[in-house]
């Protein structure tokens, strides 16, 4: 295990991942994810990784997973995340954050020799996500910032401008993504965008949506 340890490039990835399949998680490089483990079997991964490369790989299920039976389909795409902080709490759940890394698509799933799912993960399509800033120079960020003004007033919800106004348009638009409300689905194609600027437009359009709509119920009720 290598404490602080960086990746520049996918030959740093190890070969194998442990996945772990979350529905409605999105995970993008250099935004921090929380997660609460409690299920033995991701306990056991996370004993497994800490004493590893503390890579994990989130991914969502395609469908629920049922008590008896196989185990769920998996989207064909997810995102590495690094283990950089983690507390035992004492009752049997383990808080974890994980710092995103890069995103994989699902190369191959390895017969099961743990109780949590593994991986053959490629990093090839997206190389630029170990480029901290990649894209950035083509966010629209006049229009990100619309939006979000536009979302923080029907929802009442405060913002904190001042930290807006100094975070990049990575950190913007990640970080942004990352906290819609939106749905499962919704959440995969924002991981799935070909870029930054994709991302941003993407995460703008689903938004105006989902504002749309709301106008549209609330004009029914009246």
């Amino acid at each position: 295990m290598k404490l602080n340890r960086t990746y520049a490039a996918p030959a740093d990835m190890p070969a194998t991942i442990p996945l772990f399949p979350l529905e409605g998680a999105l995970l993008l490089p250099r935004r921090p994810l929380q997660l609460t483990i409690f299920e033995p079997r991701y306990l056991a991964m996370l004993d497994d990784t800490l004493s590893g490369e503390r890579l994990v790989g989130v991914i969502q299920p395609t469908e629920a997973e049922m008590t008896a039976g196989p185990p769920p389909g998996l989207y064909p795409i997810g995102c590495a995340g690094r283990i950089v902080q983690y507390a035992e709490v004492g009752d049997g759940r383990c808080f974890v954050t994980l710092m995103g890394v890069a995103r994989f698509r699902l190369a191959e799933e390895l017969p099961y020799a743990t109780p949590y799912r593994v991986a053959v993960p490629d990093y090839e399509l997206f190389d630029s996500d170990f480029t901290e800033g990649a894209g950035e120079a083509a966010v629209d960020r006049d229009s990100l910032l619309a939006t979000l003004r536009r979302f923080a007033e029907v929802n009442e919800v405060k913002v904190a401008w001042s930290d807006i106004k100094k975070a990049s348009n990575e950190a913007l638009v990640n970080g942004l993504s990352m906290m819609s409300p939106c749905g499962p689905r919704e959440k995969q194609a924002l991981l799935e965008s070909v870029d930054l600027r994709s991302r941003a437009e993407m995460l703008v359009a689903i938004t105006t949506i989902g504002l749309a709509r709301r106008d549209d119920a609330g004009t029914q009720l009246h």
